[in-house]
């Protein structure tokens, strides 16, 4: 499922609502990361409902991803899915001058 995946593609995690902590704000747990965390909802989710949230990878260790979701969490790497490929930008000019 997490094959193919390098530092700067965007992965989306699959989390878990837990519960209302504010108007504004919801408690999440995201599997295999053990400590509490809340994200801004602006929408009327409820608890148990399921809720993507995407970030940029930043490492890659032994199986574990580090995600960047505003806090680095770390999770297996069978729990992220791929959205979108790091591509880096072309170079629209030579490093070197030409010789005149």
């Amino acid at each position: 499922m997490a094959r193919g995946i390098g530092i700067g593609d965007e992965v989306a995690v699959t989390a878990t609502v837990r519960r209302r902590v504010t108007e504004d704000r919801v408690s999440v747990s995201i599997p295999s990361y053990s400590f509490p965390h809340s994200i801004i909802d602006h929408t009327k989710v409820k608890k148990g409902q399921p809720i993507e949230l995407r970030g940029e990878v930043t490492r890659i260790d032994d199986g574990k991803v580090t995600v960047d979701l505003g806090p680095l969490v770390t999770v297996d790497l069978e729990k992220v899915r791929l959205v979108e490929k790091y591509r880096p930008p072309k170079r629209r000019k030579a490093l070197v001058d030409e010789a005149d």
